[in-house]
Order: structure tokens, then sequence, then C-alpha cells
């Protein structure tokens, strides 16, 4: 019968938010602005691709001055530039219309600066004239250089691979790093749009005066254990929905989405780690889960509980202050307090798994903390809820609850109201 009461309020609680409107347009604007984001991304793509392909075939009339002696008349005729008699002259050309751009190349351009003039064409595409005339000056110096290899290294374009070791095994460095951040990601998104609906699981029914009916036929403790598990497979939909279009997009949409432009390492997926990370996301997401839910079971209108939220947001966030020294020294005295204070917990513990300070030791215990904290406030959440269902006007005493034994409406004895 419990097993079957149990099922019933999860079935209720999950119906009942999935069905809401204002559920669904919370949860599917995340997916439509991703949605947005990436076709906005492949537009700007293939405009930019097509933009470049046009400037490659554009053509516009150049004049040039070249006081260093760099700059040959072999040069400058592969860009169909011409001498100008002086850059009096060029700029004048410039103004008439006679010609599109002119280059002054001062006679020491490496600690002076190349003057460009052209006609103006728009803020974007008016930076064709100096990356022309960057093309002509390095064309020059590569001729002067007479070796392809000595130009490649002159200027700058050695490629670099960089290798770390962890003791005796390859690091993966950046690549490590991302996939473990993936579940910070996910309990932001979760903590923030579900935060709302934790916190009026329970105040729902107290604002309706339905609690005592509610009670008659159901213990205290399977009805929020109900709430938190509807919740958690709320959470798990959203989650879902969340992470379609990223998906979408990489099936079928591979190429426009790639991050290849970013310059990305391989992304390796480390098992320790993303398991470390799941676990440390699903019992911080259980601790806040039931905390405001033990909230709930205090206030008695959802107005008053929500000066609690806030509260509660800004433990997610302030971890962030002390990102430099996750980074730098893992072990100083704030970022340890984070680590193991539970609700800075999960952020920290995210953060430190992802940047690979968090050691095994640690992580097991922030995650006995996470899912101890849960447990706990699981059972005073119930405790607030049997002594202050019927405290329809006045916050309910914690410390009168605590010590209030494990009465609860329905079972005999009329509860009491708390005075405050």
């Amino acid at each position: 019968m419990a097993r079957h009461n149990l099922g019933t309020v999860i079935g209720f609680e999950f119906v009942r938010t999935v069905t809401k409107r204002r559920f669904w347009i919370g949860t599917l604007a995340v997916p439509v602005i991703m949605a947005i984001v990436f076709g906005l991304i492949f537009l700007s793509n293939t405009t930019t691709d097509t933009a470049a392909e046009a400037q490659k075939s554009a053509q516009f009339r150049i004049s040039y001055t070249d006081a260093s002696g760099l700059v040959t008349a072999g040069d400058a005729a592969l860009f169909r530039a011409r001498p100008a008699g002086s850059p009096d002259a060029g700029i004048r050309a410039v103004q008439s219309g006679t010609v599109d751009a002119y280059f002054d190349f001062p006679a020491h351009p490496e600690s002076t600066a190349v003057r460009v003039y052209g006609t103006d064409r728009g803020i974007f595409e008016n930076g064709k004239y100096g990356a022309v005339a960057q093309a002509m000056l390095a064309r020059a110096v590569e001729q002067k250089i007479a070796s392809p290899q000595l130009s490649t290294l002159a200027a700058g374009k050695a490629q670099i691979d960089t290798v770390t070791f962890e003791g005796s095994r390859e690091s993966g460095g950046l690549g490590t790093v991302v996939p473990p951040l993936i579940f910070l990601v996910i309990f932001y998104g979760l903590i923030v749009l579900l935060a709302g609906q934790m916190l009026n699981s329970t105040l729902e029914e107290k604002e309706n005066r339905v609690t005592e009916m509610i009670l008659t036929t159901l213990k205290p403790t399977t009805l929020i254990a109900g709430k938190v598990i509807a919740l958690f497979a709320i959470g798990l939909l959203q989650m879902i929905v969340f992470t379609s279009p990223i998906v979408i997009g990489a099936l079928f949409f591979p190429g426009e989405l790639s991050l290849s432009a970013l310059d990305l390492p391989p992304l390796i997926f480390d098992p320790v780690r993303m398991t470390v990370g799941f676990l440390i996301l699903v019992g911080g997401f259980a601790l806040f889960t039931t905390t405001l839910v033990a909230i709930g079971a205090v206030m008695p209108t959802a107005k008053e509980a929500g000066n609690f939220m806030g509260v509660m947001m800004a433990l997610i966030f302030v971890p962030f202050y002390a990102v430099a020294l996750m980074v730098s020294d893992p072990h100083a005295v704030i970022v340890q307090i984070f680590t193991y204070f539970p609700f800075s917990a999960p952020v920290t513990a995210l953060l430190r798994n992802g940047f690979g300070s968090l050691n095994l030791l640690e992580a097991g215990i922030v995650i006995a903390i996470l899912f101890g904290g849960a447990a706990v406030m699981l059972r005073l959440a119930v405790r607030l809820f049997q002594y202050g269902s019927i405290s329809y006007t006045s916050k309910v005493s914690i410390r009168t609850a605590l010590r209030g034994g494990s009465r609860r409406p329905g079972s005999g004895a009329a509860p009491t109201t708390p005075a405050g």
C-alpha cells in the first residue's frame, strides 16, 4: 500500500507539473534559443564564406610609395599596385577617386606604422586595405629572405604541440577539463529552472488548505519522498530537452556547428572524473531539492519563501569568486571551506573535478557530505511539513518542530498550530 501511495504521489506530481503551460514555456525556451543561436551561426558562417570568396575575386586600384626599398615592382605587380609620385599625390588620388587605396610604406616598417588610405566602403569592408598592405609587405620580405622555411619561422607560424605528464602518464590538458565541466552546466540549468518548483512543491497544498486531507491517507515521508523523486524525474526530462539541440546539431549539421575554429584539442572522457562529476551532480541536486522543499514546508506563503530563494541561489555562485585559487592553490583555506561546506560543495567540487585538483579521497568525502546532507534535509522536510501542515498564517518554528515528536495530523491527536 505504501509503495502504491508513493507511486501515486510521484505520478501525480510529475503529471501536474509537465501538463502546465508555463513549464513547457520555460523548458522549451532553452532549446529554442539554442536552435536560434545555431541557426545564426550557420547563417553567419555561410555569409562569411560567401563574402570571403567574393573578396578574393574583388579587385581594387592601389597606388603606393616605399621608402624602405623592400617592395619591388614585381611584388607590387602581383597586387596590381602602381607607384605614386609622392605621399601627397597618393592621398589626393584616393580623395579624387582615381585609386581606391594608397599605401605609404615607411623607411623602417619594423618600428614605424604603414599608413593606409582608402575609399570608405563601410566599417567591415575597409579592413581589406590593411590586409592587402600587410600581404604586400610580407611578400616582399619573403622574397628578401629567399627561403620559405625561414619566412615561416620569422613570421612566428611554427606549429607547437605541447605534451604534459602526470607522473609517467600523459595528461590530456584542456581536452580532459571540458567534459567534466558539462555536469556543472547541467547543475546550474536544473537548479535555476527548477528552484521555484522545488520551493512550491509543499507550499501549494498549504496555500490550498488541503494538507489535512492529504495527510489522512498518506504518511508525510511518502508524500515528501514522492515529491522529491518527481522533481528528479522532471529534472531528467528537462535535461533531455536541453541537450536535444546539441545532439540533433551534432548528428545532422556536424560541419556547420564544428568548433574547429576555436582550435580546441580532442575531448578526452576520463571515466573516473566523469563518474565523480555525475555523483556530485546527483548529490548536489538532491541536497538543494530537499532543502528547498524543507523551506517550503516552513513558510506559510510563496511570497515569504521567495526571500530565501535568493540566498540559496547566491550559494551556488559564491564559489566563482575563488576560481583563480582553485586552479593555482586548491588547498587554500577558502577553497577547502567551499569544498566541504554542503551548499557550496557541488559547484566547488565540480570545478575542481574539471580542473583535475580533486583527488578521489576528497571526492568521496564531498559525495558523502552531499548525499548525507540530502538525507538529513529530507528527514527535516518531512518533520517540518508534518508539524506545520496546518500552519497557514505563520512560519513554522524549526526548534519546536524538532522537539514536537513524531505525530502527524489525522493520527488521532489534533495538531497544534505553532506560535511562530
